[in-house]
């Protein structure tokens, strides 16, 4: 109860800061864009808990009660829109026994029916022993029709989350885009739908497509995004911890973060989806760009703040504190605890539930 009550006064204080400026909480911003506040955005599904993009992830995530199920969408050689992550197949499926002398191909060198016979669930079993499962095997790629199916087919119903995934490999898929949701009625306002990209050029075609959807402009420190202070590449650094080497980087100055932000407003966001630092470090630690007054100049401007991707009670903690407005997490079950928002059903019982 005593948690409860600081994280309650700790965002309220942090939504008054923000309001000053610009007229509106943050909580009136996100209603205004059918956001929840704070959201719960389950970055590709439960992802600690099951294979990222797979059916027991996004199960997972919508039964535990996630706001969003989160995806990245690319096209097939055959136009069928997927959800995929990564940029070519080698991470997360068997690709390079199934079709080896195209291991390295982009998803757009095949077609959906290929793709469907990878394998895209035993890789985490290596690598997460402690967190495997038998029946993780053999898990398919799904297409994105197959994660609105869960988005709709159970008690709770989330929104979907959709980053176009290097957009500049699929010219039109801003399109493609709009005519499946529209064709599966997930534009008529009755569903919630965020659409997320780091490309501003991806981004002025999503608000062209699309300009009554809610638009998220991601946000790095590097090429195609934010200049940053120090020009000094990681390689280059002599540095051997990649999470250190990103926690160290910056904008150039507050100007060009505050461009950053024009640029998101002007071409229609309602919020920005910056990266944060992780107090352990990591694989999904990055640049801080949730300071207070980064958060505080994005309310100013009436924009929101989903950060990326934060899975630790601990950060869960320094970054409400900051004033985000949204969390991506691969941990949903912990995210929706510490926001006193816990499942009645256990992560075991909710994927036995579901045949896992």
């Amino acid at each position: 109860m005593l948690a409860h009550l600081y994280k309650t006064l700790c965002l309220t204080a942090a939504l008054g800061a923000a309001a000053s400026a610009h007229g509106q909480t943050p909580e009136q911003l996100a209603h205004a864009a059918n956001i929840p506040h704070p959201a719960v955005i389950a970055h590709r599904g439960a992802s600690y808990d099951a294979p990222e993009s797979t059916l027991p992830a996004y199960l997972l995530a919508r039964d535990l009660g996630a706001d969003y199920l989160e995806l990245d969408v690319q096209r097939t050689r055959d136009g069928q829109l997927i959800a995929l992550h990564d940029d070519t197949l080698l991470r997360t499926t068997d690709i390079a026994s199934k079709f080896p002398e195209r291991k390295d191909k982009p998803v757009s060198d095949f077609t959906l029916a290929e793709l469907k016979t990878l394998d895209a669930g035993s890789w985490f079993n290596a690598a997460h022993p402690q967190r495997a499962c038998d029946s993780y095997k053999g898990l398919k790629i799904l297409t994105l029709d197959e994660v609105l199916d869960v988005a709709q087919g159970g008690a709770h119903k989330p929104g979907v989350y959709i980053e176009t995934k290097v957009p500049q490999q699929f010219p039109g898929i801003e399109h493609d885009l709009k005519a499946k949701l529209a064709q599966r009625g997930w534009l008529d306002g009755q569903h919630r739908v965020v659409l997320q990209t780091f490309e501003k050029g991806s981004l002025e075609l999503l608000a062209k497509e699309m300009p009554q959807v809610p638009k998220v402009l991601l946000l790095w420190v590097g090429e195609g995004s934010i200049e940053p202070k120090s020009t000094v590449a990681f390689a280059a650094s002599g540095m051997k911890d990649k999470a250190a080497y990103y926690a160290q980087q910056q904008p150039r100055d507050r100007a060009e973060f505050e461009r950053w932000l024009d640029i998101a407003k002007a071409n229609g966001a309602v919020g920005t989806g910056p990266s944060a630092a992780l107090t352990e470090g990591g694989e999904q630690s990055y640049m801080d760009l949730v300071q207070p007054w980064m958060n505080k100049l994005t309310h100013d401007k009436g924009l929101l703040v989903h950060v990326y991707t934060v899975d630790e009670a601990v950060d869960f903690k320094k970054v409400s504190e900051a004033g985000v407005d949204g969390i991506f997490t691969n941990r949903t079950s912990e995210l929706l605890k510490f926001y006193d928002r816990a499942s009645t059903e256990s992560v075991s019982q909710i994927l036995q539930r579901n045949g896992y």
